[in-house]
């Protein structure tokens, strides 16, 4: 399994432990030089939406993939985690609605979490 495919399991695995809602992952490599993965979750409080920061960020980290980069604080309604191979979106309900992430990446190839195995 390649690294990048690694880490976005690892991160979902994450998110789903701290009751993450429409957690998505969609594959951008063929599109975008950005990253290989944007996975996108939600949270509904932002108490939720920093335990789920906190539990992406330790298990990266402690699998040796430490952030390049977190965009957001403890109050944000969208958190941005950059890790170089994937890029991890935390959103609260209103926002994800608003930003629409999937729509934008529609030309991504969306993959089943369970299919990250």
């Amino acid at each position: 399994m390649d690294i990048s495919r690694e880490m976005a399991k690892t991160a979902c695995h994450a998110l789903s432990e701290k009751k993450a809602e429409d957690l998505r992952v969609i594959e951008i490599s063929e599109i975008s030089p950005l990253a290989d993965y944007f996975i996108i979750a939600t949270g509904s409080n932002t108490n939720q939406i920093q335990a789920m920061v906190d539990a992406v960020d330790e298990a990266l980290t402690k699998a040796d993939h430490p952030v390049k980069q977190i965009e957001g604080n403890r109050n944000s309604s969208w958190v941005l985690m950059d890790y170089g191979d994937i890029i991890v979106h935390i959103f609260s309900q209103e926002d994800r609605l608003f930003y629409n992430l999937e729509k934008i990446w529609t030309d991504g190839k969306r993959i089943e979490v369970e299919d990250l195995a």
